[in-house]
């Protein structure tokens, strides 16, 4: 089945609804393992963790969702995609330790960080021309 990944993220909420499972899984995922990369001392990790995911989520969102055709907006699609994690990932880094006991408090800062990076990332892809 050749199914256009464009013609779905048409779909106004397909993006919203896609970006909040996601951030659900990550979530889910984060909790029960043990993340060392996320310990502010480690600043060569946190670089590293942080130059990968932008990378990571910059050739992912590249390749699903932007692939601009006449009247689609890919802007709007990772726009739909990320809202998510900007909104509830201020909430896990406001309440780090309770969303995340398995993490070191400490981790709270570049949590929010790696969040926003990716994020960027995301953006970035979708602003980048062809």
């Amino acid at each position: 089945m050749n199914m256009n990944i464009g013609s779905y993220f048409r779909s106004r909420h397909a993006p919203l609804l896609t970006g909040f499972l996601l951030w659900l899984a990550g979530t889910v995922v984060l909790r029960f393992v043990h993340l060392r990369l996320l310990d502010p001392d480690r600043m060569v990790a946190v670089g590293v963790l942080y130059a990968m995911s932008f990378a990571l989520v910059f050739l992912v969102i590249r390749a699903l969702v932007v692939r601009p055709r006449a009247g689609e907006t890919p802007a709007l699609a990772v726009t739909g995609l990320l809202l998510p994690t900007l909104i509830l990932d201020a909430f896990s880094s406001a309440y780090f330790s309770k969303v995340f006991p398995n993490l070191p408090p400490t981790g709270a800062g570049v949590f929010g960080g790696w969040m926003l990076i990716c994020c960027a990332g995301g953006f970035a892809a979708a602003y980048q021309t062809r």
